[in-house]
């Protein structure tokens, strides 16, 4: 005999959090869509990922930000002011490095686990001074591939590799290929299909002095079947001078409208002209920085 699911209110007092959330959502009968508008109209911006991310359990609100962003949520949801809050408790222990590196991405602790068998000791010695990404959509809406441009200084002498972190959010997609590096060569790779993650080794020619400049170029190419393109961000543990973000759609698969987030900070609509969109940000991060776009019912 099937078990009936707790109520709402059972779940507001014992949990688990993402299964209560999920649970308000439903009896709210709101789309996220929806209310992402409603938390940015109480000054809050949130993306819809992160909201699915929350209700599914793949992370949770823990940054000051965020907390505060989830009390706007429970007033949203018509809850009593700390139930979803309380469901949290403490929050979890952060280790160094590794789990930094993975700060803004849904599940930091697999991130933690993958770039453990890379080397990030120099990541903290890199400045970003540039980064330019442009993601082309097919005619199909499906992601095509992603290219990179970037200026790293060194800040102390030994810098000779960046790494490459990239998340599929569909897990039953095959990894991208690496494709056209300069000024740089693939080292040691990380690949876990299961979690849609690939962390790859960029190195340098030669391990780089303090002051000295390096400019690097890579392309991630998606394999069929191809993963529907609806969002891109960029992460940035560290502070970067300049980041510019272009998304390139096939005339045959252009969306409406288009809305370009920086957390913390904007969520504002953009109309693609010429069939893309771009944000430049300056002097942007620790953060996330991205579009995301819905496509109309076929």
């Amino acid at each position: 005999m099937a078990v009936p699911s707790p109520d709402l209110g059972t779940l507001l007092r014992v949990g688990p959090f993402d299964a209560a959330l999920r649970a308000a959502i439903r009896a709210r009968g709101l789309s996220l869509d929806r209310l992402r508008e409603h938390l940015r109209a109480r000054g809050v911006t949130v993306t819809t990922a992160t909201l699915s991310y929350w209700q599914s359990g793949r992370s949770r609100p823990e940054r000051r930000d965020s907390v505060r962003g989830l009390r706007e949520l429970e007033a949203v949801l018509e809850l009593p002011a700390g139930s979803l809050v309380s469901l949290l408790g403490p929050p979890r222990a952060r280790r160094s490095a590794p789990a930094e590196i993975g700060r803004f991405w849904p599940d930091e602790r697999r991130i933690d686990t993958a770039v453990s068998d890379v080397d990030t000791r120099w990541d903290e010695r890199l400045t970003r001074l540039s980064q330019h990404d442009v993601v082309l959509v097919g005619p199909g809406r499906e992601e095509l591939e992603f290219r990179s441009r970037q200026v790293l200084r060194a800040e102390a002498d030994g810098p000779d590799r960046w790494v490459v972190i990239l998340h599929l959010d569909e897990h039953d997609r095959p990894l991208p290929e690496l494709r056209g590096l300069r000024g740089c060569r693939a080292g040691r790779s990380v690949h876990r299909p299961g979690d849609g993650l690939l962390v790859v080794e960029l190195l340098f020619a030669r391990p780089l002095l303090r002051g000295e400049t390096v400019l690097t170029e890579h392309t991630l190419v998606n394999r069929a079947p191809h993963p529907v393109a609806t969002n891109y961000e960029r992460k940035f543990r560290l502070p970067v001078r300049e980041y510019v973000l272009e998304i390139r759609f096939s005339p045959e698969a252009v969306p409406a409208v288009c809305r370009r987030f920086a957390e913390p900070g904007e969520c504002t609509e953009v109309v693609p002209e010429s069939g893309a969109v771009h944000g430049v940000a300056l002097n942007f991060g620790p953060g996330r920085y991205g579009f995301e776009w819905d496509w109309p019912a076929s």
